[in-house]
């Protein structure tokens, strides 16, 4: 069997001879770090992108089979996106900088964690109009952008994006970008410009929603009717916090939902049945919002603080919900007797069937490079 059949047979509960090993792609000081010590080259770790040459041979030297970003489609943001402006420069070095999403955010040197947002363009209706409508209209120039971004992912569809697509080599999933419903608008209102347009201005944000919706279903319709083969399609998200959503869970089943039904509607026509969404943070709450519109498959299933697991979402909602991911990433900060802990762990919750680990998100700067081919190995050894 290759990767892919490996992976649609885990997931589909079907035998496979072993279990593929994943990850979700590297911080870029992870691959500085790796650089330093030797073990990438300083081309290699310029060019990594997910589901890239790079990304593969980076992959190949440590043990994983392949990248489960590795996913193509159409820009489904804001295009174009507006041009970093420095708003404001301070003495010590830091400065207010608008990005690409019109959100002003404070840029400290040397500091790579989120940054804290100063402030926001969209505001209102007026500035919706003025400054984010007209960048949400579908264009065929959509399919031939590169590279897409995807909240903070960058997804590799290349220049001749369509002949990527026909050349990519198919040992591995090919996943179909879907878009994000509403994880980018919370992004261009932020947290409380978000909760506080549902009290001020409802029918303004359900014309957002509505816009971002259509915009997503045409660029997957599009890309669908190149006839290129997906094995799965992927949402991005990441709408929930350590301690819950940062979106009541009302206003996704009343607002978004119908929007994900249409678009994983859509995937099935298409012989697509997999279909995976990111969202970092404590997932519960809105796991069976989207169990009920068509969204199967839990991904990065964060562990953090509050011990995420596919195994209760499994005994709530049955064998309709699959999972990528729920390895703990720390274990690769520490040492093989942690790797051993954290694989011995995941056992029982690959015995459950349609569940393939992966790192829980980004490989970090503190993964030790001899910890994470270990995990490699004993991953191939454990479910082989």
């Amino acid at each position: 069997m290759n990767n892919r059949e490996r992976t649609l047979a885990a997931l589909n509960y079907e035998r496979y001879d072993r279990l593929p090993v994943v990850h979700f792609g590297f911080w870029s000081e992870t691959l500085e770090k790796w650089t330093g010590e030797g073990h990438l080259t300083h081309d290699e770790a310029m060019a990594w992108e997910d589901g890239n040459d790079a990304d593969r041979a980076i992959s190949d030297r440590l043990g994983f089979d392949f990248n489960w970003y590795t996913t193509f489609g159409c820009e489904s943001g804001l295009f174009p996106g507006f041009d970093p402006l420095v708003v404001h420069q301070f003495p010590d070095g830091s400065r207010h900088v608008r990005n690409e999403h019109g959100v002003i955010v404070l840029e400290i040197p040397g500091v790579v964690s989120i940054q804290a947002e100063v402030d926001h363009l969209l505001r209102d209706r007026s500035t919706w109009e003025e400054h984010y409508l007209p960048r949400l209209r579908f264009t065929e120039e959509r399919l031939d952008t590169a590279p897409v971004r995807a909240g903070r992912a960058a997804l590799p569809f290349v220049d001749g994006g369509r002949e990527a697509l026909q050349s990519h080599p198919r040992d591995a999933p090919l996943g179909l970008w879907c878009g994000s419903l509403i994880g980018v608008i919370r992004d261009w209102l932020g947290f409380e410009g978000l909760t506080y347009l549902q009290a001020d201005d409802p029918a303004l944000l359900e014309e957002m929603i509505e816009t971002v919706g259509e915009l997503c279903y045409q660029g997957v319709d599009a890309v669908l009717r190149t006839g290129i083969r997906f094995d799965f399609g992927h949402f991005w998200e990441d709408i929930c916090f350590r301690s819950g959503p940062l979106v009541h869970p009302r206003l996704l089943a009343a607002k978004v939902g119908p929007h994900y039904r249409r678009i994983t509607g859509l995937l099935g026509a298409h012989g697509i049945d997999i279909v995976s969404l990111d969202c970092d943070g404590m997932i519960d709450a809105l796991v069976p919002i989207w169990i009920e519109n068509g969204v199967n498959t839990m991904f990065p299933i964060e562990v953090g603080v509050w011990n995420a697991s596919i195994r209760p979402w499994r005994e709530q909602y049955g064998r309709g919900l699959r999972g990528v991911g729920g390895m703990n990433k720390n274990a690769f900060a520490r040492d093989y007797a942690a790797v051993d802990a954290e694989v011995e762990r995941l056992r029982p919750l690959v015995e459950l069937g349609g569940y393939i680990p992966c790192p829980d998100h980004r490989i970090a700067p503190d993964a030790r490079w001899e910890n994470v081919q270990y995990y490699c190995e004993r991953m191939r050894r454990t479910f082989g």
